[in-house]
C-alpha cells in the first residue's frame, strides 16, 4: 500500500473520510432510526414492559441502563486504549478491530427482537463499544498525518464530511421507511422491517467507506512495540497524575467539577431525546411519527451549527464561564418546557432551541477547558481526563434518568429532574473565577 508523506493532501483526507464512514452510527442509531423502531417493537407486540433481569422494566429505562452500562465500559477502555494507541506500534489494526466490531454490531440489529432481548441488547452494547474505541485510535492518528498548523482544519473538515454523509444516509432511510414499497419491502410490518435493513445499511456504509481510510493511513512500524504491563496501564497513571495536579489549579478544578455536574444532563438529554418524542408526542399514525422524529433530529443538526457560530460570538463578548451559565439558564427553562410539552409543533420548536443550547455547550465546554489547562503539562492527558469524566457523566446521567423513568412510569418526570443537574451546575459555574 503506498505511504504517504505526513501533511500531504491525500493523507488528509483519507484520514477525514473516517468521519464520514462512522458518524452515520451516531445518526441512525443513536439519535434516529433506532429509537423510533425499539418503541415501534413495543407498540406492535402490545407491551408496556418485558420481563429482564429479574423484573418487569418498561422499555426506556431498560435502553437508558444498556447505555449506562455501555458508557461505563467506554470510560473503562478510553485510558486503555490512548495508553496502547499511545505506544504500540499497529494502531490500525486495533482501529479496524472496533470499527468492525461496530459496524457489525449495527447489522445484527436486523435480528433485535423481544423474544431475543438479551441477545438483542448485547449487539445495542457492542455497537457503542465499537464506535467510541474505534474513535479513541482515530483521534490518536491526527497528529500522525498532519501538523499542527494543519489540525485544526482537518478536524474541521472530518466533522463536516461526517455531518454530510450521515444526513445522505439517513435522508436515504427515511424514504425506505416512509415508502417501503419503493425498496419491494410489503406487508403489514414493512416500515418496521425498512427500520431494520436500516441497521445494515449503517454496518456496510461504516465497514465499506472506512476502507478508503484504511488504505492511506500509516501502518505498523517495522518493529511492533508489543503490549507490556507498562503500556496497557499507562493511560491510567496519565489520568492519576491529572488528578493529583488539579489541588494545585483551583480554577481548573472548580471548572470540572462544574462541568461534570451539568455535562451529565447535557449527554442525557441529547441521548434520550428521540425516545421521548417518540412515546410522549401525540403524532397521530405511525408514519407521521417518525417523518416528524427523523425531520426533529435533522432540525437539531442543522440549529447546532447556527448554535455553535452564536456561542462563539457571546463567548467573546460576555466571557466563556458567563456564556455558560447563560446557557444552563436556557437548559433548565428547557427541561420544564419538555414537561409540558404534547404536539408536535411545540416539540419541533422545542428541538430547535436545543439545537441552538447543544451545539453551542460542547463547543464552548471544551475551548473553556482548554483555558484553563497549565501551559507546561501535556495537553493530551488532560483531555483524556476531561473525556473519561463525560463519559462517567454520562453513565450516572442515563442511570438516574432510567431510575426516575422506572419509579414514577413517565419520562416527562425523568426530564424535569435533569434541571436540577443544571441548576447545580450555574451554581458550581459561579465559583469558577472569570479570568484565565
Amino acid at each position: 500500500m503506498p505511504k504517504l508523506q505526513k501533511g500531504s493532501l491525500k493523507l488528509r483526507n483519507a484520514w477525514a473520510f473516517y468521519d464520514w464512514a462512522n458518524s452515520v452510527y451516531s445518526l441512525v442509531i443513536t439519535s434516529a432510526v433506532f429509537p423510533i423502531f425499539y418503541g415501534a417493537l413495543f407498540d406492535s407486540s402490545g407491551l408496556e414492559t418485558v420481563y429482564v433481569f429479574g423484573s418487569h422494566i418498561r422499555s426506556t429505562p431498560l435502553i437508558s441502563y444498556t447505555t449506562a452500562a455501555a458508557f461505563v465500559v467506554v470510560a473503562f477502555l478510553s485510558p486503555l486504549l490512548s495508553g496502547i494507541a499511545d505506544y504500540v506500534g499497529n494502531k490500525k489494526s486495533f482501529m479496524k478491530f472496533f470499527c468492525y466490531l461496530g459496524s457489525f454490531s449495527c447489522m445484527t440489529l436486523y435480528f433485535f427482537s423481544l423474544e431475543h432481548i438479551y441477545l438483542s441488547l448485547f449487539n445495542y452494547f457492542l455497537a457503542l463499544v465499537g464506535f467510541w474505541g474505534s474513535l479513541v485510535f482515530y483521534n490518536s492518528y491526527l497528529p500522525d498525518v498532519a501538523f499542527k498548523e494543519q489540525q485544526d482544519s482537518l478536524s474541521a473538515r472530518g466533522f463536516s464530511l461526517g455531518y454530510v454523509g450521515s444526513v445522505f444516509l439517513l435522508l436515504f432511510n427515511l424514504v425506505m421507511v416512509l415508502q417501503p414499497e419503493l425498496f419491494g419491502i410489503t406487508g403489514d410490518d414493512a416500515s418496521i422491517q425498512a427500520m431494520k435493513i436500516s441497521f445494515v445499511t449503517v454496518g456496510l456504509w461504516w465497514i465499506g467507506f472506512s476502507q478508503y481510510s484504511f488504505y492511506y493511513l500509516p501502518s505498523a512500524s517495522n518493529t511492533f512495540k508489543g503490549v507490556n504491563k507498562d503500556v496497557v496501564l499507562n493511560g491510567f497513571k496519565e489520568l492519576h497524575t491529572v488528578y493529583n495536579s488539579l489541588s494545585k489549579n483551583a480554577q481548573l478544578k472548580k471548572y470540572l467539577i462544574a462541568f461534570f455536574v451539568y455535562s451529565m444532563a447535557v449527554q442525557t438529554v441529547m441521548l434520550v431525546a428521540t425516545y421521548f418524542g417518540e412515546q410522549e408526542i401525540n403524532w397521530g399514525n405511525s408514519d407521521k411519527k417518525t417523518l416528524g422524529l427523523i425531520s426533529s433530529i435533522l432540525i437539531i443538526q442543522l440549529v447546532a451549527v447556527l448554535g455553535s457560530f452564536l456561542t462563539s460570538k457571546a463567548s467573546g463578548r460576555f466571557g466563556n464561564i458567563t456564556t455558560l451559565i447563560f446557557i444552563n439558564c436556557v437548559w433548565v427553562v428547557l427541561c420544564v418546557t419538555a414537561y409540558f410539552v404534547s404536539e408536535p409543533l411545540e416539540f419541533y420548536i422545542t428541538a430547535g432551541f436545543v439545537g441552538l443550547v447543544m451545539g453551542g455547550i460542547q463547543a464552548l465546554s471544551r475551548s473553556t477547558y482548554s483555558k484553563f489547562l497549565p501551559d507546561t503539562k501535556d495537553t493530551t492527558s488532560y483531555f483524556s481526563f476531561y473525556d473519561v469524566a463525560e463519559k462517567i457523566g454520562i453513565v450516572v446521567g442515563m442511570f438516574v434518568y432510567g431510575f426516575v423513568d422506572q419509579i414514577t412510569g413517565s419520562m416527562r418526570n425523568a426530564i424535569l429532574f435533569l434541571v436540577l443537574f443544571f441548576i447545580v451546575g450555574v451554581f458550581l459555574l459561579l465559583r469558577v473565577p472569570r479570568k484565565y
